[in-house]
C-alpha cells in the first residue's frame, strides 16, 4: 500500500538556528498522525516542509507516491491545510470565503456552492454564513478556517495546532471534527496539547529542538506507564525539605513536588493513603485532598523527552488556550 507520507532526512536552518535536524517518519493511510512538542520544537516548520511553503535543506518528501521536494506543487491537489493562524479574508462573509477558497481548487461554481453550504451546516456555522469573518468568535473563525481547508476533499489534511486560543466548548466541538474526519482521510497534525494527541491520534512523534526523538501508537506508548500507581496529594505548609524527608521514610515510593502546595506520587505497587497523610501532617503539612490518577501520555512525555510536561502547559497559557 503507498503510504500517505513519507518524510526521511529532512532539515531546515534559519541561519544558525537548526529548526528540523535530520528527522524522518511515515503516515498510513486513514490515520491521524501527530506531532507533539512545545512551541520552538521545529513543528510549524515541518508542516511547512510538507505542504511546499518551505524548501527542506535536505532529505526527502513523498506524498501519495508524489516526490515533493523535485516538484513541490505535484501533491498540491491532494492536500488541505490549516494553518495555525487564519488565512482567510476578514470583509468576506463565512460563505463567500468558502467559495472563493473552493474556485481556488477549480469547484465549478455549482458545486461551490453546495459544498460551502454544506459544510457550513455541518459545522455549525449556518446561521453566520453571511456575516463577515471578522466578526466571527475565535472558536467560529477556527471551525471556518478547517472547512476552507477541506473544502476540496483532500486525501490529506494538514492541522497546525488546531485547538490552539479556542475555548473549552470549541475544542471540544473541532475535536469531533477531527475525528470525524479521519473515516475518508488522512490527517497529519501538530500540537502541544498533550489531552489533545492522546484523544485524536493514533500514532504520536514527540518533536524536541527539532528532533523526534519517539513515535509510536498512543496503545503502545501507554503500555509501560500503565502499571504505575500515581497519587496527587493536595498538601498546605510542606517545609522546604519535605521531599528529602518522605524519600528517605518511603523508599518505595518516588516524589515530586509540580507546585508548592501539591505532591506527586509514584510507585510500582498501590500508594497506602494513611501512613503517607499522617508523615506529612507531622511534619507540619495540611492535607486537603488526596486523590490517585490514570497514567496518561503526559507521564510517557516526561520520561521519554526528560522535558517536565509543565513546559507545554505554560505554552497552552500564553497562547491563551483552555481545552
Amino acid at each position: 500500500m503507498t503510504k500517505a507520507i513519507h518524510a526521511h532526512g529532512l532539515k531546515k536552518s534559519f541561519g544558525t538556528v537548526h529548526a528540523v535536524s535530520d528527522i524522518s517518519f511515515t503516515v498510513e493511510q486513514g490515520e491521524v498522525f501527530g506531532l507533539l512538542g512545545p512551541n520552538g520544537a521545529g513543528k510549524t516548520t515541518t508542516i511547512n516542509m510538507l505542504t511546499g511553503l518551505a524548501r527542506p535543506d535536505a532529505g526527502s518528501i513523498v506524498i501519495q507516491g508524489m516526490d515533493c521536494v523535485a516538484r513541490p506543487r505535484s501533491a498540491q491537489h491532494l492536500i488541505g491545510v490549516v494553518p495555525d493562524e487564519s488565512n482567510l479574508y476578514p470583509e468576506l462573509t463565512g460563505f463567500e470565503n468558502l467559495c472563493f477558497c473552493a474556485a481556488l481548487y477549480g469547484l465549478p461554481k455549482a458545486e461551490r456552492i453546495v459544498r460551502a453550504r454544506t459544510l457550513l451546516t455541518s459545522f455549525g456555522l449556518e446561521a453566520a454564513a453571511d456575516r463577515p469573518f471578522a466578526g466571527y468568535s475565535k472558536g467560529m473563525k477556527r471551525k471556518l478556517t478547517i472547512a476552507a481547508g477541506i473544502i476540496h476533499n483532500p486525501d490529506i489534511l494538514f492541522l497546525d495546532e488546531p485547538t490552539t486560543g479556542v475555548d473549552v466548548a470549541s475544542a471540544r466541538q473541532l475535536r469531533q471534527i477531527v475525528q470525524g474526519l479521519k473515516t475518508r482521510t488522512t490527517v497529519f497534525l501538530t500540537t502541544h496539547y498533550i489531552e489533545e494527541a492522546e484523544r485524536l491520534c493514533d500514532r504520536i512523534a514527540f518533536l524536541v529542538a527539532g528532533r523526534i526523538v519517539h513515535t509510536d501508537t498512543v496503545e503502545n506508548l501507554l503500555q509501560p506507564v500503565q502499571s504505575r500507581h500515581i497519587m496527587i496529594v493536595n498538601c498546605c505548609g510542606m517545609p522546604g525539605d519535605i521531599l528529602d524527608r518522605l524519600q528517605a521514610e518511603f523508599l518505595n515510593l518516588e516524589f515530586t513536588r509540580p507546585e508548592p502546595a501539591l505532591l506527586r506520587v509514584e510507585s510500582d505497587a498501590p500508594v497506602r493513603v494513611g501512613p503517607l497523610v499522617r508523615f506529612l501532617e507531622d511534619n507540619g503539612g495540611e492535607v486537603a485532598e488526596a486523590r490517585r490518577l490514570r497514567p496518561s501520555l503526559e507521564d510517557v512525555f516526561v520520561r521519554v523527552t526528560g522535558l517536565e510536561a509543565a513546559s507545554l502547559r505554560k505554552e497552552k497559557e500564553k497562547k491563551g488556550g483552555g481545552q
